[in-house]
């Protein structure tokens, strides 16, 4: 069955877009990995499948690279937002998504009939531990220490939908990802998984970030992980509550409301090309 795929990115986080209005998939765990991986398929950090919604104005159905179902993806969600205007399934500039850590408010910016830049409503982060979820006794879990690799690091976990681990570190540019991200993501404390950032403060309005995704590894970007950076640091007294994070694969600006108790995440949104797979 020949199927019709985007390839999009949002600061270099990069999937695989398939309209579902239309297209039924079979075996989509399987499916997600094949098109993921670099050397024998697409190459993407997983796959997205938009869907109708009763709810919403459409749903977005996630999978990460190993073929596991994620939540939320701030970078997927605006990309998602563009296909759907581009592609002329809406006219409207703002719109509702559907993903399964609920409904998503996204405001469209659109130049020559293209989305150039999306404006998401992330939603309130979450920092009880057991809804996160986090092992700890703890109301939250700021500056709590953890044993990876006979080592002590010190994490603030906070959910966006899906739970992160935020760890503030003196140097980004030369952490051995490939050994410490794998032992984050399975570690005992975390009985889902976990995302796990690892933040260097520049200065009160600037942070560079690198994560470590749970069933995809290091990506370029990470919207969720963007907005859990930004709430880490406000809560360790580091920043403002207007941030830009700035990534291996471009900036997102993330500004925290504090009457509202919500993130709200401006990115970029980017067609890579179009394509064709047999399925």
């Amino acid at each position: 069955m020949l199927v019709k795929f985007t390839k999009m990115q949002g600061c270099g986080n990069d999937y695989v877009y398939v309209d579902c209005t239309k297209d039924v998939i079979d075996n989509i765990p399987e499916t997600a990995r094949r098109v993921s991986d670099r050397h024998f398929g697409i190459g993407s950090d997983g796959l997205i499948l938009i869907r109708t919604s009763k709810q919403a104005d459409f749903m977005m159905d996630m999978y990460n690279y190993d073929g596991s179902r994620a939540q939320m993806c701030g970078n997927g969600i605006r990309c998602v937002a563009k296909y759907v205007y581009d592609n002329k399934l809406t006219n409207k500039k703002h719109l509702q998504i559907e993903t399964l850590s609920g409904i998503r408010d996204l405001d469209l910016t659109v130049a020559d009939g293209k989305v150039t830049f999306v404006a998401v409503d992330m939603g309130k982060p979450v920092l009880k531990p057991s809804l996160i979820p986090v092992i700890s006794d703890k109301e939250i879990v700021i500056k709590e220490p953890i044993n990876v690799d006979n080592k002590i690091y010190e994490v603030t976990c906070v959910s966006m939908g899906n739970p992160h681990a935020v760890v503030f570190v003196d140097d980004t540019k030369n952490l051995p990802m490939e050994t410490i991200g794998p032992l984050f993501e399975h570690h005992e404390m975390f009985p889902e998984r976990v995302n796990t950032e690892f933040v260097h403060v520049a200065d009160r309005s600037h942070i560079h970030m690198r994560v470590w995704e749970r069933g995809a590894g290091e990506t370029l970007a990470c919207g969720t992980g963007a907005c859990a950076s930004v709430i880490a640091c406000i809560l360790n007294g580091f920043t403002d509550h207007e941030v830009t994070v700035s990534l291996l694969g471009g900036d997102l600006t993330i500004r925290y409301d504090e009457k509202l108790d919500r993130v709200f995440m401006t990115g970029p949104a980017v067609k890579v090309f179009d394509g064709e797979i047999n399925l």
